[in-house]
């Protein structure tokens, strides 16, 4: 599959306005309901109808992938923990496997670049194991980089056509935020020490590598910020191209999609290069301790739904915020308007 993507539609601007017309006439005051009633227009405008469908198969695919860079002690977890958690997410044990069960989805884990064999239904698009450490080399040929962004465009596709109407991108990977914080520095000219965060919860002396780290990776990506697939290939990795192609298939597949933390806010900045008018079909699920995330959200111009300083990943914080998509879809399709109650509306 090309990485050349097609121009995105945006969500139905017509319906948008229907919506927001039927919230006008529902039991209760207009904008009574705050964000709750603008994410039931945006879900109406997405599917082109009001009201809104339910929600049928909502769907959270976690890219896996290990990254070079651990070895420079990034982070406070050994890169095998990896492919131990892509285990756990096959047995139900991870956190996002009991939170999707909590809001009714579904969760697919993808090994993209686990440094580690994985069943065969997992590592099916595989496209190396772990990459280059990013702050002396690239993370991938430009090769492995397209096959990686095909590979999250397929994923989309398969996703969208096996009946999704709700995707939720999340990632696994141990010192994965390093290059997510790369991706963020070098498309929004932030410097190192605004996007440096504690990640898996390092100490003061590996937030200094860290640093160092997101700093030389960042003169390289810098050199390349014009290209996205370059950038992807120099300062990213097989999961978070993934991630970029699945997030921008899913807005030209005319999709909603929730997004996580920051991984997947730097999978998105980047898709929206890929992509021009992707991010319209997205919304943040919460905003992450991760300091880059809030950078992120900020360039994609981007309200984060939840605020509970979560940073896991693993698409836990956007699962959590998925019941209010529920609600707001539910509030929007079944209240009673003034003249169906019999309630009095205001003069």
């Amino acid at each position: 599959m090309s990485t050349e993507f097609p121009p995105v539609e945006p969500p139905d601007e017509t319906v948008l306005l229907e919506a927001e017309a039927r919230h006008a006439v529902l039991t209760k005051p207009v904008g009574s309901l705050g964000r709750l009633e603008e994410l039931g227009n945006w879900i109406a405008a997405c599917q082109g109808v009001v009201p809104p469908k339910p929600f049928v198969r909502p769907r959270v695919v976690v890219f896996a992938g290990d990254h070079g860079v651990t070895a420079q002690g990034v982070s406070a977890y050994p890169s095998e923990v990896t492919g131990q958690m892509v285990a756990n997410f096959l047995t139900g044990g991870a956190a996002v496997n009991v939170l999707a069960q909590v809001a009714g989805a579904t969760v697919r884990v993808v090994d993209m670049a686990v440094d580690a064999d994985t069943p065969a239904a997992v590592s099916a698009h595989k496209v190396r194991r772990s990459s280059g450490s990013i702050d002396r080399e690239d993370a991938l040929t430009r090769e492995e980089c397209e096959l990686a962004i095909a590979a999250g465009r397929a994923i989309a596709d398969e996703e969208v056509d096996a009946g999704a109407d709700v995707l939720v991108a999340g990632d696994m990977g141990i010192g994965n935020t390093t290059p997510a914080a790369v991706l963020i520095a070098s498309l929004t000219g932030s410097e190192p020490v605004a996007v440096v965060g504690r990640g898996t919860g390092i100490d003061d002396q590996a937030w200094m590598r860290k640093t160092a780290a997101i700093r030389d990776a960042l003169r390289r990506a810098r050199l390349v910020i014009s290209d996205p697939i370059a950038l992807l290939a120099t300062a990213g990795g097989a999961d978070l191209a993934a991630m970029a192609g699945f997030v921008a298939q899913a807005a030209v597949r005319r999709t909603p999609v929730v997004l996580d933390g920051v991984v997947v806010g730097a999978a998105a900045v980047v898709a929206e290069e890929l992509a021009p008018g992707a991010r319209e079909w997205w919304v943040a699920g919460h905003q992450s301790a991760e300091p880059a995330h809030a950078i992120a959200l900020g360039h994609l111009n981007l309200k984060p739904l939840l605020e509970f300083e979560m940073r896991l990943g693993e698409g836990s914080g956007a699962v959590a915020a998925l019941p209010l998509l529920i609600s707001a879809v539910k509030v929007l399709a079944e209240m009673a308007t003034f003249d169906s109650a019999g309630v009095t509306n205001k003069e």
